[in-house]
């Protein structure tokens, strides 16, 4: 079992940053790829970023490229999401989670096998 917990979510403006983290317990996540998610209000959860195990690959959802950056830290267990440039259509809460799946096919909620309980993100106009 791999437990997550997100934190550093909150309330931001147009234009700012928020920089949020990913804890894991459990097991090292250096054995699985790991993601965002997000679902806003009313809209089912969507593929934000992913990272391969060693972090040296990433992919993200078109919409965040270039504003977004997902890293990873398998030492002290941690993923995060450096968001830059927000928009309020990037308000949601913001899922963690941890994949088996070689990166490039982890960009499906149904690739992963663990889940944090999410952070909210609002980004105000």
């Amino acid at each position: 079992q791999v437990q997550l917990v997100e934190s550093g979510g909150g309330l931001v403006q147009a234009g700012g940053s928020l920089r949020l983290s990913c804890a894991a317990a459990g097991r090292t996540i250096s054995n699985y790829a790991m993601g965002w998610f997000r679902q806003a209000p009313g809209k089912e959860r969507e593929f934000v970023a992913v990272t391969s195990r060693s972090g040296t690959s990433t992919r993200y959802e078109d919409s965040v490229k270039k504003r977004f950056t997902i890293s990873r830290d398998n030492a002290k267990n941690t993923v995060s999401l450096q968001m830059n440039s927000l928009v309020p259509e990037d308000t949601g809460v913001y899922f963690c989670a941890a994949s088996r799946r070689f990166w490039m096919n982890a960009d499906v909620q149904n690739a992963y096998e663990y889940w944090g309980q999410g952070t909210q993100v609002t980004v105000s106009s």
